[in-house]
């Protein structure tokens, strides 16, 4: 296990303990988050070392790499995230012009196979070799391993996009140095994360799925989100809900909570979830979109 002596954020040494979650997923382990005294910024600690992560993503039920239909709750996955593919391409054509598209961590590559169908020059990253070579082969899609980015010319790249990838990156300050240096000035970085203050996280606590420890190394706010983002000379733009989050995560929570999925009670929550971040001041949905822009210096 390898330790964080620093927050991410804001470089502080002290931390108190917040949460212990067991991995529901693939360990069955129990794993702790803290959070730092000084910025409030939550992250699991400690961590599997780098070298040893893998073996945390090996496992049927862990969707984004294995694209599986198994069980009703990924079944309802994939026909949401169908309905989702639509919006997010919507989105890059409101928020850029551009076409040269990079999505880091691409998974199985159904966002980026709906990119490319709409003329988006588009690569992939993608640290499985699994999932990688699911995407390369049923979709014919160009992707690349983590260190491609390091050979990316500076500011070339429209619109980057990281789709629940965020709270995954072990190098977290650096690979936003990377984002800054590859992204045009005028392009678009589209981030979503889940958000630890939604009403379903709240409510679940321990067993909310969106922890996902320890493949989930951050536990991001909105305000985590916009701090992170103004250190390396981000703007945030705009923040937008993702209300099927709410219901998917619901019906993991449950499951892990009762042991059954409980899909009345899990859609009632998520329902409640939306409805209560639409009428907050702070929208604090489930998973949240983030539009940032580099600041003109």
């Amino acid at each position: 296990m390898k330790n964080y002596n620093n927050c991410p954020i804001c470089d502080n040494t002290n931390f108190s303990k917040s949460l212990n979650c067991k991995d529901y997923t693939v360990s069955h382990k129990v794993f702790s988050i803290v959070n730092c005294k000084n910025c409030g910024f939550r992250f699991t600690n400690p961590i599997p070392k780098e070298e040893n992560i893998g073996e945390f993503y090996k496992s049927d039920d862990y969707i984004s790499h294995s694209n599986t239909k198994k069980g009703i709750v990924n079944k309802m996955y994939q026909t949401v995230r169908n309905l989702t593919l639509v919006r997010k391409v919507n989105l890059l054509k409101k928020e850029s012009s551009g076409k040269k598209l990079l999505d880091i961590g691409c998974g199985t590559g159904e966002f980026l196979n709906k990119c490319q169908k709409e003329n988006y020059d588009c690569i992939g990253i993608e640290p499985s070799e699994e999932a990688k070579d699911y995407a390369e082969k049923n979709y014919g899609l160009k992707v690349k391993s983590e260190s491609y980015i390091a050979n990316i010319n500076n500011n070339s790249i429209d619109i980057i996009t990281m789709w629940h990838v965020l709270e995954h990156v072990y190098h977290l300050n650096e690979r936003i140095n990377e984002i800054d240096r590859i992204l045009k000035k005028d392009g678009v970085l589209i981030v979503a994360v889940p958000n630890y203050t939604s009403y379903d996280a709240q409510y679940y606590k321990k067993h909310w799925a969106a922890y996902d420890l320890p493949r989930h190394l951050y536990h991001f706010s909105p305000k985590d989100i916009k701090k992170l983002f103004q250190k390396h000379g981000f703007k945030l733009t705009q923040t937008l809900p993702m209300k099927y989050d709410s219901y998917y995560v619901s019906m993991l929570s449950e499951k892990y909570k009762t042991n059954n999925s409980n899909l009345l009670k899990a859609f009632y929550r998520g329902f409640i979830s939306n409805v209560k971040a639409r009428r907050s001041s702070e929208h604090k949905y489930s998973s949240q979109i983030y539009i940032l822009r580099k600041t003109e210096n």
